[in-house]
């Protein structure tokens, strides 16, 4: 399939605005005669002219070409039967063109790109595009070959820094889009606000589709190490107010936003920023001008959801489609011409299941060396485990396999922090089971079994907290458990509130011992916290070895974000761990494995 290579007018359309980089007025999407024209773009009553066109949008593609889970080193596959893979969308990317006609389809991202997978680590850590003619980045080749149009930036593109996102922008055909996405010292867009493509209408007057995109401002302190003191990231909503009006005043008949920015209102880091980290319902209430933003970051499955603004009371349509390229969103837009101008008349959206189609051929072909090559270095063998450990019952038992997680963080941290001042301090670890499918055989371990332990891109943290700060730490992460009167049976299955909070959400933490009443209300569940054999002392100091994600207020724990950091480092957890195993050779389950926490109601155990 040739690259559909986008072309940009030579000039900026930045019109009063007296901001570098404030965009660029997009081409045709596509060249004439390049496609042959459908029925789709222009139809009429009478002397009415109409025109109609479709947005397809995907989000939080995490890294994901092929059909393939690199952790189980098989096709994918989860309880709905669900597929994932750029290749999968492009099938349905060409079925949708096929209908509509190709000049009258834009296809966008809402962002989260090039971290996830295996394939996306290799390409950042392992054989890196920023060295010198380093390979071209997987997501690259293949969104360069679908023909994107534009594609938003994800708060997971910064994970591996700036120096891999900026090769990545420039291996792309399409502009990474981020208006509040800012320059530390100038203030003004770090990346392009937006891009305007123009639609080719059969009536002699051209559509102009601005899209705007917005990134999500967690990135501040989710990548403090990668982006503090040279890039801030301010809130959608008055970023968003103050480039809508531009681009209607440079002559936007419509206007898309492309948000990593899920619509709950909520934000996991609470108050720890003055922006909003869920925003895109509120960008659509409280921004006029807007027809319709595509969501990101949340995960989750939105086929459609209107909010209607409250200054025009016109309805704003949004929608997410599930993550790795699971959905396709299509935004159909039905525009007319009234006084002198096109008028977006209606829209509607919809998704499309990737299952439902087999991968094109052309994209799987294009990137499947690079796949061989990552396939081959995740099943390397780097040492040995003396016991099999998996991770089925870690979200209500203490699991060895937590415990090794928790084992390799306490002995960096205690490494990093000798010949310091803290290195006296007792060094606790927190650890939730990420994986419930994550499993360490007996005997040889590979590098995508040690991985998979930690399927996340977290790094890890050192930070200080008193007994009591621990105390009202472990009493947060026991929201987890339903409510369990004493007596009759227990459904496991029924014994967390993992459908509100993921299991990444609960913590254990080591160095600890006690016991979680479930029988109790939340917020009096812990007892019998120890710490060496005797009762934990509030007044205590402890160093704390917790995941970046977690120290900037993931999860909205208690006391954590606002701890003293002793000492942090730039490497994924996943990475360290599979470092301890090259070094160690052997993973000798019982230096670690102990029951130190367990679930009780009203005192007796659980299990």
């Amino acid at each position: 399939m040739p690259l559909n290579r986008r072309r940009f007018l030579g000039r900026t359309a930045a019109t009063g605005a007296g901001v570098a980089l404030a965009g660029a007025a997009g081409a045709a999407p596509a060249a004439a005669g390049e496609e042959p024209f459908a029925g789709h773009g222009g139809h009429g009553h009478g002397r009415t002219r109409r025109y109609a066109f479709t947005v397809m949008g995907t989000t939080d593609l995490h890294g994901n070409v092929f059909n393939w889970d690199y952790f189980t080193d098989a096709e994918f596959d989860d309880k709905a039967h669900n597929d994932v893979g750029l290749a999968k969308i492009s099938t349905l990317v060409k079925q949708v063109r096929k209908e509509k006609g190709r000049r009258n389809t834009l296809l966008i991202d809402a962002g989260d790109t090039i971290q996830g997978t295996q394939l996306a680590y290799y390409y950042a850590r392992v054989e890196p595009i920023t060295r010198a003619h380093g390979p071209v980045h997987p997501m690259a080749s293949a969104m360069n070959a679908m023909g994107y149009d534009a594609a938003a930036l994800g708060n997971h593109e910064f994970n591996y820094g700036i120096p891999v996102l900026r090769k990545f922008e420039k291996q792309c055909d399409f502009p990474l889009l981020g208006a509040n996405a800012l320059d530390a010292k100038t203030m003004r867009p770090a990346f392009r606000p937006y891009v305007i493509k123009r639609m080719r209408t059969p009536h002699g007057r051209d559509v102009r589709v601005a899209i705007l995109g917005l990134t999500n401002p967690g990135i501040a302190i989710w990548d403090k190490a990668n982006v503090q003191g040279k890039m801030v990231f301010p809130g959608l909503e008055e970023q968003a107010a103050k480039w809508v009006p531009r681009l209607r005043s440079m002559g936007a008949d419509v206007v898309i936003v492309s948000a990593h920015s899920g619509s709950s209102g909520t934000s996991s880091y609470g108050d720890a920023l003055p922006y909003v980290e869920n925003a895109a319902a509120l960008v659509a209430e409280k921004v006029p001008g807007i027809d319709a933003i595509l969501v990101g970051h949340a995960h989750v499955e939105v086929p459609e959801y209107r909010v209607v603004n409250k200054e025009t009371g016109r309805p704003v349509v949004l929608s997410e489609p599930l993550k790795w390229g699971q959905r396709l969103t299509l935004f159909d837009f039905d525009l007319v011409w009234e006084k002198g101008g096109w008028r977006v008349e209606s829209v509607a959206s919809k998704v499309l299941n990737s299952n439902t189609v087999e991968e094109d051929a052309s994209i799987t072909a294009l990137v499947r060396g690079q796949h061989r090559k990552v396939v081959a270095y995740v099943n390397q063998r780097i040492g040995t485990s003396t016991a099999a450990m998996n991770a089925a019952e870690a979200p209500y038992k203490d699991t060895p396999i937590i415990d090794f997680i928790n084992h390799v963080q306490a002995e960096t941290v205690r490494a990093a922090l000798k010949g310091t001042a803290y290195a006296s301090l007792p060094v606790l670890s927190q650890a939730s089971c990420f994986s419930r499918t994550a499993a360490v055989p007996a005997g040889q371990v590979s590098v995508r079994q040690v991985a998979g332990l930690y399927p996340f891109e977290n790094t890890l943290e050192a930070r200080v907290l008193t007994g009591a700060q621990l105390r009202e730490y472990l009493e947060f992460s026991a929201r987890y458990y339903v409510r369990t009167p004493a007596g009759g049976p227990v459904d496991p299955a029924k014994l967390t509130n993992a459908e509100n909070i993921p299991d990444y959400n609960y913590d254990v933490v080591s160095g600890l011992s006690y016991e979680i009443d479930v029988a109790k209300a939340p917020g009096a569940r812990v007892g019998k916290l120890l710490f060496d054999g005797k009762p934990l002392d509030d007044s205590a100091q402890f160093v704390l070895a917790v995941n970046n994600y977690r120290a900037s207020g993931g999860g909205n724990f208690p006391h954590v974000a606002r701890a003293k950091q002793v000492w942090a480092n730039s490497e994924e957890i996943r990475n360290t761990i599979i470092s301890w195993v090259k070094a160690q050779q052997v993973i000798d389950v019982s230096r670690f494995a102990s029951v130190d926490w367990k679930l009780t109601r009203d005192g007796v155990p659980l299990f």
